[in-house]
Formats: C-alpha cells, sequence, structure tokens
C-alpha cells in the first residue's frame, strides 16, 4: 500500500510539473505574441527609436521627432521654422511597412525559442524616407528670411568739394544655395534641428554713373566756361557715361571737333592694319614719333609710304567709316598747304544748334575716339571685338597690343595724365591746336585707355572755347577729371 502511495504522489506532483510548465509556455507564448506584434526592441526607424511600439504609436513618435520646429539663427537672430512650411513630409507608410517586414521575417518558432531563452532579435535600422519641396524651401530663405534679415551694402558717394568718394558700406546676404543644403539636411535629422545660416559680405557698390557725371560737371563748372565733352567707357561692365556741357548748361552731345593729334590713333590703326608684320624699323620710329612727339611729318610720312602717296588720308577715313565711326575723318595730309582731297559732311559737322567751327582736314567727336580706344583694347585683350569683324585677318592681337604700347609711352605729365597716381598706365593721345589768326589755343583734347586695379576704362574728354582756353586752370580740370574717375573705379576700402 506505501509503495502505491508514494507512485500515486509522484505522478501527481510530476503532472502538476507538466501543467505548470505548459503554464508557463503557454503564458510565454502570449507573451512572445505580444511582442512579436510590436517592433523588436533596440529597432529605429530615421533614426528615432520605436522598440516596443506598435505601429501606430511608432508613426506618432516619428512625426513627434520630425515635427520639432528647425531652429535658423541668422546672425543673433533665431527663427523657428515648422517642418511643414517649408514642404518636408514624412514617407510614414514605406517606413512603417519596411519595419513591419523585419518584423515578421523571422519564423515564429525560431523567435519564441530566442525569447525563452531571453536573447533579443537583431534588427537593422530603418531609414528615413521622406519628400522635400526644394523649390517652397527655396521661396521662403528668399521671402521672409533673407527679405527680412538681410542688410544691403550703401554705396558710396562722392565727398562734396573734393574728387574723392566715401568707401560706402559692406551688407551681408543670405547664402540661399547653402542654406537650402543645410536646413535640408536638419530636417532630415531627429536631433540636430540647429542651423547656423551661411552669410554673404556685400561689397559697397560704386556710386551711379549719374553721381559721377554729377561731379564732372561740378569741376568743369568751377574751372571752365566753354564747351565741354566727356565720353567714359567702362571696359568691364560695357557702361557709358556720355554728356556735354556748354557754359555749364547741357547741351546734346556727339558734336563736332577738330580732331588734331588724337587723329593720329585712327593714322596708326591703319597703318599696323597694312604694314607687315613685324613692322619694319623705320614704320615703327616713325609710329614713335607721331605718337610719343606727337609730330607731323612722321603721321604725312605713314600715310604717304604705308597707305597710299596720293590719297593715304582718304584710306584712313575709309577705314574709320568701315568700323561704324562715321564722324572720324582725314581730308588731307597735315603739312602746309596739303591740298583738301574731300570735303566730309558728317551728322556731327551738320548740326546747326552748335559749332566748335572744326577744321575741315580732320574731324571726330569725342564717342567715336573713344569707341576706336575701345576697340584697340579689346583686340589686345582678346584678339576679337570690332576688329575682328571689320578687318577679318588684317589686325592680329599682337599688332593692337603694340598699339597700346606705343600709345603708353606718350608721357607729358599734365592733362589727364597729371591726375593719375604715379604708375597708372595710361595709354593716350592729347592734342591742341593754336589758332593761326589769333595765336591762341581754342581747342584742346586728351583721349587714352586707363588700366586700374579697380577696373579699366576709356575716357575722352573734348574742350572748345570760342575766346580761349587758358591752359594752365584747364590743366588743372584735366587732372580733376581723372583723378574723379580713378577714384569712382578704386573705391577706398572701409
Amino acid at each position: 500500500m506505501t509503495g502505491k502511495r508514494s507512485l500515486s504522489f509522484l505522478r501527481w506532483v510530476s503532472l502538476a510539473f507538466i501543467f505548470i510548465a505548459v503554464l508557463l509556455a503557454v503564458y510565454n507564448l502570449i507573451g512572445y505574441s505580444r511582442i512579436r506584434g510590436s517592433f523588436p526592441p533596440g529597432m529605429r526607424i530615421g533614426g528615432v527609436h520605436v522598440g516596443g511600439l506598435d505601429r501606430q504609436s511608432a508613426a506618432e513618435r516619428l512625426v513627434q521627432a520630425y515635427g520639432v520646429p528647425v531652429e535658423l539663427r541668422y546672425n543673433e537672430s533665431i527663427i523657428q521654422v515648422k517642418p511643414a512650411v517649408v514642404g518636408f513630409e514624412l514617407d510614414l507608410e514605406s517606413m512603417l511597412s519596411a519595419a513591419d517586414l523585419q518584423r515578421v521575417n523571422q519564423p515564429f518558432w525560431e523567435g519564441f525559442w530566442e525569447h525563452l531563452w531571453n536573447q533579443q532579435p537583431s534588427s537593422a535600422d530603418i531609414p528615413l524616407s521622406s519628400k522635400m519641396a526644394e523649390a517652397r524651401l527655396r521661396s521662403y530663405l528668399i521671402d521672409e528670411i533673407a527679405a527680412r534679415f538681410d542688410s544691403p551694402p550703401s554705396a558710396a558717394i562722392p565727398v562734396a568739394g573734393s574728387t574723392n568718394f566715401s568707401g560706402g558700406s559692406s551688407g551681408t546676404t543670405l547664402d540661399v544655395d547653402r542654406a537650402v543644403f543645410l536646413i535640408s539636411d536638419a530636417l532630415r535629422s531627429p536631433s540636430n534641428r540647429v542651423v547656423n545660416l551661411s552669410l554673404k559680405t556685400v561689397s559697397p557698390p560704386r556710386p551711379s554713373l549719374q553721381n559721377l557725371q554729377i561731379l564732372l560737371q561740378q569741376i568743369i563748372a568751377e574751372s571752365f566756361d566753354g564747351l565741354a565733352e566727356i565720353y567714359l567707357y567702362d571696359l568691364q561692365t560695357n557702361q557709358e557715361l556720355h554728356f556735354a556741357v556748354n557754359k555749364n548748361e547741357a547741351v546734346q552731345p556727339n558734336i563736332a571737333y577738330t580732331a588734331a593729334s588724337t587723329m593720329k590713333i585712327p593714322i596708326m590703326v591703319s597703318v599696323f592694319k597694312r604694314a607687315n608684320e613685324p613692322l619694319p624699323p623705320g614704320v615703327g620710329d616713325q609710329i614713335a614719333l607721331m605718337i610719343d612727339r606727337s609730330d607731323n611729318p612722321p603721321a604725312d610720312k605713314l600715310m604717304s609710304e604705308v597707305l597710299d602717296a596720293n590719297t593715304g588720308p582718304l584710306v584712313v577715313s575709309q577705314d574709320m567709316a568701315a568700323l561704324g565711326l562715321e564722324n572720324t575723318f582725314l581730308g588731307g595730309y597735315f603739312y602746309q598747304g596739303a591740298p583738301l582731297l574731300k570735303i566730309f559732311k558728317t551728322p556731327a559737322n551738320s548740326r546747326t544748334d552748335i559749332n566748335t567751327f572744326p577744321d575741315q582736314y580732320n574731324q571726330t567727336t569725342p564717342m567715336e575716339m573713344g569707341l576706336l580706344l575701345r576697340d584697340i583694347y579689346e583686340c589686345a585683350s582678346t584678339g576679337g571685338g570690332t576688329f575682328s569683324v571689320a578687318y577679318p585677318n588684317e589686325l592680329s592681337q599682337n599688332e593692337c597690343r603694340q598699339m597700346v604700347a606705343y600709345l603708353a609711352k606718350n608721357k607729358i605729365g599734365v592733362l589727364l595724365e597729371a591726375g593719375l597716381p604715379e604708375g597708372t598706365q595710361f595709354a593716350h593721345k592729347h592734342g591742341w591746336v593754336t589758332d593761326t589768326a589769333d595765336g591762341v589755343i581754342h581747342i584742346m583734347q586728351d583721349a587714352g585707355i586707363v588700366y586700374t586695379p579697380g577696373g579699366n576704362f576709356v575716357i575722352t574728354v573734348y574742350l572748345y572755347h570760342p575766346v580761349q582756353v587758358v591752359f594752365d586752370p584747364v590743366n588743372i580740370m584735366y587732372a580733376q577729371i581723372s583723378r574723379a574717375i580713378y577714384n569712382y573705379f578704386n573705391l577706398p576700402t572701409s
């Protein structure tokens, strides 16, 4: 009996253990089923912990993490930007589906076995999937941030009573392209939500050409009561300033003037156009005398020997007409008593509102002489320009550089050159005419190319006075004009 009782007791104990084991197994199975219904511990979606969360809770956490405003810092200003405002959207469906796929990818019983042994299932991070409306972000930066926080630079202005300009002040502007990149990164990060915006320093702009014109007119008014015409060409921007004043009253420019020695620039162009390259020594010597010493016999010699013995001046006129310079011509040689080969009627010398009584032998306008200098500069700089179209294969870049070199050797220390800083390259030709009838100067001009650190430019200044151009005060005025223009291109740094 005792044996039977012991056997019965053991049987009940065994059954109890089996029952408990079954209960534990069911309990763990139910627990595992619940865990399997959530994302595995350690799982991240887009860098956000979602382990142990169900699909809905994970979605809410992602929205919360990526819905935090991005903090933009513009200098000392702080701007909070909601992601939705700049077109950022999470692609929740694709991320959660990828996470679900990973969750159920492990076989049930294999996972249950690992669960029983307290082994955490491995899980890979799900990358962020989102949409970004870059155009919307860019518009926000331009319309809301830049428009509100950018500080524009202030332009330099003329200093009253001088030929100087104030330095102006720099400004700041948002680097929009860089900002788009930085903010896009911040919107895709659940933790790094602060962006220090990149800014650009904007240099102060030059004064307007209108301000420069006012300054130049003031300089003229203080020193000269005759006719003055100025043509300025910015060789970087292709902007022009062109005006004329007579007795300090504005008049229509493009007035015909006696070209005098500035006509030697067109002669030089025509000679280089026809002479062999390299220049014969005798030709180069005559050009140097014509430009540097402003002698007339070398000009006549070049035209008769290189162009045409009888009609050399008309060849120069034809070359200028081919460039579209209809008011620039040479009607005869320079020597005393030279016959007038042709009478030229031009738009400039046909005007009836103003008359400088230009010489029938040689005439030009400040603008046309300036345009010719521009053509020489462009040819010397690039080998192209108007010369390459009007004179194809007839003027090389090297020849144009030689022309600039000849003009740069013309150093006189007066007129426009006197106002330029020491060492400034000034390729120019000047001229004036002493009237044989009264022995005084009525016409004076200076025309050239100025090379400066702040930009190169062409400047021509032509004067006429019916009574007399008095050299000393006019010479000072020329210097003030060139100094003011030089300062315009080379503003002081603050």
